[in-house]
């Protein structure tokens, strides 16, 4: 009988879905140049490698480093797991080690910073995730090697009982360790780990963490999304650009809404505070948690994610549903909302209530809350009553707690196919066919199908509006084209299929594709 292959154990997976929000730290002695974290040291000139392992960690004293605040306010945020930055790229160690003087033991702050968070956030009752990455350029050039990414231990000897010996270190000097995040080759670190303690949870290294990027369609397999609050994971002090804090919810609305864990990175600076901007976006973030919180906390994905400016999570159960209800404005105090939604049913039993405001409330037009069931349709109308800014108008999701709800209109189902690009004359070098597919009808007799298409950016950029093609009706499964024109030459898109009926919309994931660049011909006959 074959051994049993190691991997995340399912019980512990679960666990991890229930947490649902962490909290990511990078921080290294080189955040005292406001550099990107690591990675500087990678095709950099022998001097600059000389001056960064030596001269820099003899003037790293993070004076203002307090865990406990930062513990503090993760905890007032909602996080309900830390993941820090033991060592990165660099293969500088914060923390104590025998495996190498290239750490925070060597430095006139000395004290060991990864057992003060671990300590700290362990007291809040906060999960303890370690980052560690496999690439350590200190290493590397140590052997006389090429500083760059992605070595793999049978490339450079030594490397593996190297990450090993700090690991072991790492999973026996601090207690139990709840997560890990290996950033780089992960063979023989993954089941090192599992030995040690079977019930760690890997994320990057066994399962998807896509970065900077939320997938389009749930999933109902443990994933983390890992996002920066603005453009740098480590503190960036000039040319950085905050994302908002409503931005930042609404993406972990999202992520939750499709299944998925959002780790929201912060960057302290070089003395050990956060960054004001990072703080402030946290108290945003805490203050909506604190009304809110219980609509991200042991979720699971409804059968939809959204219906237009709506998203759904819902008790494990299912008997409980939250309505998220974002908005490209404020809602002022005491103003009112017509909601309408298909896929949830009101019955006999069902109760509906807005988080954090009381149920028994009464706006100038009536009651604050009332719903009732028309046919397919779940009306709902809310007056929002709470204040919790002085101008009486709130920025951020308002959670509609649907006890005792039912399951609505069954919404079709679609997959995004492929793009495929005209290689032909000038004439059609911008245009580009898609395919979809689709997948089930739902409840409809038929369903209108198409695709959404914008320029391709980061969640770091502001993203284009989505721009539809044209649509057809389908009366049966299967597949589906449409072309589209006047596409930018030399550029990244995204598309994604789209599925109607005259209730819902529904759409497959996003898949990103490039157009050819213009060939000198075309230019010089424009």
């Amino acid at each position: 009988m074959a051994a049993d292959i190691p991997g995340n154990n399912s019980r512990r997976l679960q666990w991890f879905s229930d947490l649902g929000f962490g909290l990511f730290i990078h921080w290294s002695m080189d955040s005292q140049l406001g550099a990107v974290i690591g990675h500087s040291m990678a095709g950099a000139s022998d001097d600059y490698l000389r001056r960064f392992i030596n001269d820099l960690p003899a003037t790293f004293q993070p004076r203002s480093f307090d865990p406990r605040a930062w513990a503090v306010l993760a905890k007032l945020a909602g996080i309900r797991y830390v993941v820090f930055t033991t060592k990165h790229h660099s293969g500088f160690c914060m923390f104590h080690t025998q495996t190498t003087p290239f750490g925070i033991a060597n430095t006139p702050f000395e004290r060991d910073i990864t057992a003060e968070v671990i300590d700290a956030f362990r007291q809040q009752g906060i999960a303890i995730g370690l980052y560690f990455s496999p690439d350590d350029f200190h290493f590397l050039h140590s052997k006389g090697m090429p500083v760059h990414r992605g070595v793999r231990p049978a490339d450079c000897d030594g490397l593996l009982a190297h990450n090993q010996a700090q690991m072991r270190e790492l999973l026996t000097n601090y207690g139990r360790i709840d997560i890990l995040f290996f950033d780089g080759p992960a063979e023989g670190l993954c089941e090192f780990c599992w030995e040690i303690d079977a019930d760690i949870v890997v994320t990057r290294g066994a399962m998807p963490t896509p970065e900077q990027h939320i997938p389009g369609i749930p999933s109902a397999e443990p994933w983390e999304a890992c996002v920066t609050m603005g453009t740098g994971w480590q503190y960036k002090p000039t040319n950085e650009q905050y994302k908002t804090g409503t931005q930042l919810l609404e993406l972990l609305i999202e992520t939750r809404a499709k299944g998925g864990n959002l780790l929201l990175n912060v960057g302290p600076k070089p003395d050990g505070a956060l960054p004001i901007e990072q703080e402030a976006l946290l108290r945003e973030i805490a203050l909506w948690n604190f009304v809110n919180g219980e609509a991200i906390r042991g979720v699971r994905p409804w059968r939809i994610p959204c219906e237009g400016d709506v998203w759904f999570t819902a008790s494990k159960d299912g008997t409980v549903v939250y309505a998220l209800i974002e908005g490209d404005t404020p809602w002022p105090q005491g103003t009112r909302k017509e909601i309408s939604l298909f896929s949830v049913r009101a019955g006999a039993q069902t109760v509906v209530q807005v988080l954090g405001q009381a149920d028994d409330l009464v706006a100038a037009d009536g009651p604050a809350i009332d719903w009732h069931q028309d046919g397919d349709r779940l009306w709902i109308s809310v007056a929002r009553m709470q204040r919790l800014y002085n101008n009486r108008r709130w920025p951020n999701a308002v959670v509609l707690r649907i006890a005792d709800a039912q399951v609505g209109l069954l919404p079709p189902a679609v997959a995004t196919g492929m793009a495929g690009l005209d290689v032909g004359p000038p004439a059609t070098a911008g245009s580009c066919q898609l395919s979809g597919r689709l997948l089930d009808l739902g409840e409809g007799g038929s369903v209108d199908v198409g695709f959404e298409f914008r320029l391709h950016k980061l969640l770091t950029d502001a993203a284009d509006n989505w721009q539809p093609s044209e649509r057809q009706s389908l009366h049966a499964a299967g597949e589906f084209v449409t072309r589209i024109t006047d596409l930018q030459p030399g550029s990244a898109y995204e598309f994604r299929a789209v599925a109607c009926q005259p209730t819902v919309t529904v759409y497959g994931d996003s898949v990103v594709f490039h157009t050819p660049p213009l060939r000198a011909e075309q230019g010089q006959k424009a």
